[in-house]
Parts: C-alpha cells; sequence; structure tokens
C-alpha cells in the first residue's frame, strides 16, 4: 500500500504515529440559503457533505435576498447563496474549489457559478454536460476566474 494512502487512512480514523501530528482539522461549516422548493440546492448540500462539510441547510423565502444582503451583486446570481468561513459562495460551486478558497485565503468576497450549468454539482443530467466556470469575486464585485470546467 503506498505510503499517502496508509497516512490518509490513518487521518480518517484519528490514528497518531510517534513523531508525526496527524489530526485531521474539520471544513468550516456551509451555512446553505436556499427555497424550501428547490431540489438541486438540496443536491449540491449534499455534495458539500460528502466532501466533508459540515452543512446547515436554511429554508428562505427568497435567497436573492440572501445574496444581496451578503454583498454579492445579482449579475453572478444563481438559485442559492452560501456562507463558509466568510465567504460567499454562489450556486453551484464544486467543493474541491470552495476547499481551495479556505486554504489560500484570497482577499475577496467568494465564488460564483453564476446560473446553473448543467455540468455542476447538484445539476448534473445523464448524457448533457455544459463547459463553465468559477468566478473569483473580489470586494469591489468584479470578477476573475478561479477555475474552469470543461463540461
Amino acid at each position: 500500500m503506498r505510503r499517502r494512502v496508509l497516512l490518509e487512512r490513518f487521518v480518517a480514523i484519528g490514528v497518531s504515529l510517534p513523531g508525526l501530528a496527524l489530526t485531521a482539522t474539520p471544513k468550516a461549516e456551509v451555512q446553505v440559503f436556499k427555497s424550501r422548493s428547490c431540489s438541486c440546492c438540496a443536491v449540491w448540500a449534499g455534495h458539500l457533505r460528502e466532501a466533508g462539510f459540515t452543512v446547515a441547510v436554511l429554508d428562505v423565502r427568497n435567497a436573492s435576498v440572501e445574496r444581496r444582503r451578503l454583498g454579492m451583486p445579482d449579475r453572478f446570481g444563481s438559485c442559492h447563496t452560501a456562507l463558509a468561513d466568510g465567504y460567499v459562495i454562489e450556486g453551484h460551486v464544486p467543493a474541491a474549489e470552495i476547499e481551495r478558497l479556505l486554504a489560500t485565503r484570497p482577499e475577496a468576497l467568494g465564488l460564483s457559478v453564476p446560473g446553473m450549468p448543467v455540468s455542476a454539482p447538484g445539476m448534473a443530467v445523464p448524457g448533457r454536460s455544459q463547459p463553465y466556470q468559477v468566478l473569483l469575486i473580489d470586494l469591489a464585485g468584479q470578477a476573475s476566474t478561479f477555475a474552469s470546467y470543461p463540461g
């Protein structure tokens, strides 16, 4: 068995080895603001849970109100808005990109996947794909590409 796989398994079950500090760092809690009737948002929340995030889903009357309250410009909007360790996460952002955001901690408002691209987590449609970008939204509300997905 490869050393890395073995170490990952030890960390996953909380085992420490002499001389090594192997403690799993808990991931940030993600608060998801979504409409009660939106099923794709629930699937996205499940995607985050599978990646190890603690997720609190809050059903709201209008998710765009939460988006505006948190400062995310409407032009980057989607069907749900989330908050992860001070960053706004808009739409179907892959868990891996949230992890990277939290690891690098750029000075930014957060991430967005505008609209509802078919290939994004929570939006998968068998036999269909659509390229999309994860945008980094800076504190002035301007976007730059954080990651690209070919679909």
